[in-house]
């Protein structure tokens, strides 16, 4: 199935959603470890990638809008959703798989 979603933006979009949204995640849990363990290590690597995926997501996004003509609203919540725990798990069901 992954390799069905890559050969187009928006499975591309998709993918990139999907692993942004399981690293901001993540990133929440690394944080007790810096803070309540005292342990940095483990957020600095998932930071680090989360940093990345967060601008290959809106990179992806904004060349998917402009490929499938979204409307300004439509990519504002796309973009909205990855600021907020599990936006981008919504978002790809609610505005991603519509636009197949």
């Amino acid at each position: 199935m992954v390799n069905q979603l890559s050969k187009t933006a928006l499975g591309r979009l998709r993918i990139v959603a999907f692993m942004e949204g399981c690293s901001y995640l993540l990133l929440g849990f690394t944080m007790i470890l810096k803070y309540k363990y005292l342990m940095p290590e483990p957020n600095y690597v998932v930071g680090l990638a989360h940093g990345i995926l967060f601008v290959l997501y809106v990179v992806l996004l904004i060349q998917v809008s402009f490929l499938h003509k979204w409307s300004i609203i439509k990519m504002f919540w796309a973009f909205m959703a990855s600021l907020i725990p599990f936006g981008t798990f919504y978002a790809d069901k609610a505005i991603f798989r519509q636009s197949n």
